[in-house]
């Protein structure tokens, strides 16, 4: 199943795509919620109706009426909280030796997460930013899960029956500001906390079995072979893998919830793949060629992220329409 959060005259609903059409889930099923976290916390009960509703339009034997005119949300338009990973070792190994500094080891021994805000979360459209953010803006390509359950101290070999669903993730990063605020070992905070966009829908697990590969040895949980693009204003400027995660998002969930309770609505990303931002592209670039023309977003640029399986994230970049710096505020 693939649901979208979608507005209609300034109310939020929760619907199912199905062919390129949204389906209002309440409509078709009254003891359906209509929105996304009422109906999260219904957990298994819940998806198991929607899921009947589902097979019931594809099949023909019920006839809903599609939406017409509606504005596509985040699937998870106010996420319980948000969680960012770092699971990609070829995206770690890369920046790190763009810096000329050592593989760190201890990305080897353990999964790391950081929080994010949850309140900037957003999904295709117009993403804002103030002119501090414009001091090397980058993207990040990464996938995301959404939490079905609540749950705490769980094991990685039960860790993925706790995930609602998947979908594509840009975790945008203003690098002047992230890059300075970590000097003194706190962050990422201001480099961060602008904008996270997730979407276009939430793909349940299921949909995704055609695609499951074995996780990487020494490993444990689900991985899965979906390949990811990012195009800006039309021109592929990274791609990579799911299956390149070494950290499995179950792994990430084990260590999550240890001694606290993850809840269903919570979201979690599996940090940049490999080329995934252009930090790394441009290190890269810059390493091999001291000539490398580097590329930062702009005002105007549209950032189109796509995961098989998972659809197309589609943004545009816009500038606030003020002068205000907090990067002009330093003593």
């Amino acid at each position: 199943m693939k649901f979208v959060s979608y507005k209609t005259e300034d109310i939020v609903h929760l619907g199912l795509f199905i062919d390129g059409h949204i389906y209002n889930l309440n409509s078709c099923d009254k003891l359906l919620p209509d929105n996304m976290n009422a109906f999260l916390q219904g957990g298994e009960v819940l998806m198991e109706r929607a899921k009947k509703v589902d097979a019931q339009i594809k099949d023909g034997s019920l006839q809903a009426k599609e939406e017409i005119f509606y504005e596509i949300l985040a699937p998870v338009p106010n996420p319980t909280s948000c969680r960012d990973g770092y699971a990609f070792r070829q995206h770690v190994a890369a920046a790190r030796r763009n810096r000329k500094v050592d593989m760190i080891p201890q990305f080897d021994e353990y999964p790391i997460f950081y929080f994010t805000n949850h309140n900037a979360i957003q999904g295709t459209g117009e993403v804002e930013c103030m002119p501090d953010h414009f001091e090397k803006l980058d993207f990040e390509l990464e996938l995301a899960i959404v939490i079905g359950k609540k749950g705490r101290n769980i094991k990685a070999a039960d860790a993925d029956e706790y995930i609602a669903g998947y979908m594509v993730m840009n975790d945008m990063s203003a690098r002047t500001l992230q890059m300075e605020e970590m000097l003194l070992n706190l962050g990422p905070a201001k480099g961060k906390d602008f904008s996270t966009v997730i979407g276009p829908w939430l793909v349940t697990p299921d949909e995704l079995e055609p695609y499951k590969v074995s996780a990487k040895e020494g490993h444990v949980g689900n991985a899965y072979n979906l390949k990811m693009t990012c195009r800006v204003n039309g021109i592929e400027v990274s791609k990579g893998n799911a299956a390149d995660m070494d950290w499995t998002f179950a792994e990430i969930i084990e260590r999550c919830a240890y001694g606290v309770d993850i809840l269903p609505g919570d979201v979690i990303g599996s940090g940049t793949v490999g080329t995934g931002c252009f930090l790394e592209l441009n290190g890269t670039g810059l390493l091999n060629d001291p000539n490398y023309q580097t590329q930062w977003l702009q005002p105007g640029d549209v950032v189109e992220m796509e995961i098989t399986g998972l659809g197309a994230l589609t943004n545009t970049i816009t500038k606030a329409n003020t002068d205000f710096s907090i990067l002009a505020l330093k003593k």
